[in-house]
């Protein structure tokens, strides 16, 4: 997890074959609650070499993600972004974070 001035980030993702496997993870998260009630869950998937992502209102963090993805040859897989709003703008940290968050992911996913 990554905490900044109040605002709470964290990541998950998978693998995902298809729209449906993205739309069932996604729904599966947010049947916890507390990623139910976060302020933003920002995804991306690449499914077949395709992309396809959301921002869930946090506006340019899909597209991190999916470059991200695209850099790393990340193929049939989702990763979601989730932030906690701490009630504090934080600019273009925001990004800053939702790399930082990616990384963690990439890093430590299932090979």
């Amino acid at each position: 997890m990554i905490a900044d001035r109040g605002s709470v980030y964290a990541v998950s993702g998978g693998p995902a074959l298809g729209r449906a496997a993205v739309d069932a993870a996604l729904a599966e998260l947010k049947t916890q609650r507390r990623f139910a009630r976060a302020t933003h869950n920002s995804w991306a998937a690449r499914l077949g070499g395709a992309g396809t992502k959301a921002d869930d209102g946090e506006a340019g963090a899909g597209a991190i993600i999916l470059r991200m993805m695209e850099t790393e040859g990340l193929d049939d897989h989702l990763i979601i972004v989730t932030r906690w709003y701490g009630g504090k703008h934080l600019g273009g940290d925001r990004f800053r974070h939702v790399i930082g968050a990616v990384r963690h992911y990439l890093a430590h996913r299932p090979r």
